[in-house]
């Protein structure tokens, strides 16, 4: 039996459907992402787990007991927020704390705990500082002490790191992953940040218009998308149907090449028995730091997106320019086959 059983949830505002029947397992000790655009319903998914919404229908478990209608506070779940929601007014460890208080922890105890959950986001040395005088990072760690404090099952992290600057935010999502594996609680986080969902998650839960699209590993979501939304919203895609697919693999149906599993080579190369080849003449070139992005086109017309590292095209020695006449190659294995 999962942790989190999610059965038909749906909810309504007004006339807007922003979940309509979703259904999810999760694991304890899993870090799981709901990822999706804004308005996709994700973050109500989050709110109706949390409590801070009530569903209109469909039921949500936690560990065997119904917890549909419960309210938050009886709920062993807790909530990070983008905004950190610390008091002003109260010294970290205070802030930490708070939670015990209200359980009416021991004072002696209640310190105790507080000190070691800022310690294990290496914040030991803040414990008497305000909030002010910390940085967004740090502020984020203790937002994570207090909420993890409490033990949980389940911690709820509403795009917790939104708020911070690019550097910042790639430290914080390792530290999150390590906090997260040595807690050993199921996270359950909501972005719609592709890279991050990817970099951070044992599962991605994709998300579109209220219903969930296709759930996997990051590997699994990345390589062998199962709509046409998941394939052009995780990263960039090469997206053919019908008679383009059929010019392209001999095929009328929807397939979708990743830019950076295709490569160009000069018209004089020999691709393997197992690579498909389409003759092509480069649209544009665009240097973009790590990467190199060409745009080309077909006999037919038809557009391709192909990236290479620029180490590989240091190494093969074969960037090619604005109008050169190219092979795209590919294996055929890279060809996935979208079903719906």
């Amino acid at each position: 039996m999962a942790l989190i059983e999610i059965r038909g949830l749906a909810k309504s505002f007004g006339t807007v459907r922003a979940v309509d029947g979703v259904n999810l397992d999760i694991e304890a000790g899993e870090f799981i992402t709901l990822l999706g655009p804004s308005g996709s319903g994700k973050t109500t998914v989050l709110r109706m787990i949390a409590g801070f919404e009530d569903p209109d229908s469909g039921t949500i478990s936690l560990n065997g007991e119904d917890i549909t209608h419960l309210p938050p506070f009886d709920r062993d779940v807790n909530t990070v927020f983008q905004d950190y929601a610390l008091f002003p007014h109260m010294t970290i460890q205070e802030n930490v704390e708070y939670g015990l208080r209200s359980r009416k922890v021991p004072k002696v105890e209640r310190a105790r705990q507080a000190l070691d959950a800022i310690a294990a986001v290496k914040l030991e040395q803040a414990a008497d500082r305000l909030p002010h005088q910390l940085s967004g990072g740090q502020r984020q760690r203790i937002a994570l002490a207090r909420a993890m404090v409490l033990r949980p099952r389940v911690l709820l992290l509403d795009e917790p790191l939104g708020a911070l600057d690019r550097q910042l935010r790639e430290e914080m999502q390792v530290e999150l992953k390590k906090i997260q594996r040595d807690a050993g609680i199921t996270f359950i986080f909501v972005t719609h940040d592709q890279e991050e969902a990817m970099r951070m998650s044992d599962r991605v839960v994709v998300f579109n218009e209220g219903r969930v699209e296709q759930i996997g590993t990051p590997q699994e979501v990345y390589n062998k998308p199962a709509t046409k939304f998941v394939a052009g919203f995780l990263g960039a895609a090469n997206i053919f149907s019908g008679e383009q697919a059929r010019q392209l693999i001999g095929v009328a149906k929807t397939v979708s090449i990743r830019p950076e599993r295709m490569r160009l080579e000069p018209l004089t190369a020999k691709p393997a028995a197992d690579e498909t080849v389409v003759p092509a003449r480069v649209h544009e070139a665009a240097f973009v730091g790590a990467s190199t992005v060409y745009i080309v086109e077909t006999e037919s017309g038809l557009r391709i997106n192909i990236s290479k590292t620029n180490t590989e095209l240091l190494e093969q020695n074969n960037g090619f320019a604005a109008g050169d006449r190219v092979l795209v190659v590919w294996h055929n294995s890279h060809t996935a086959e979208i079903p719906a």
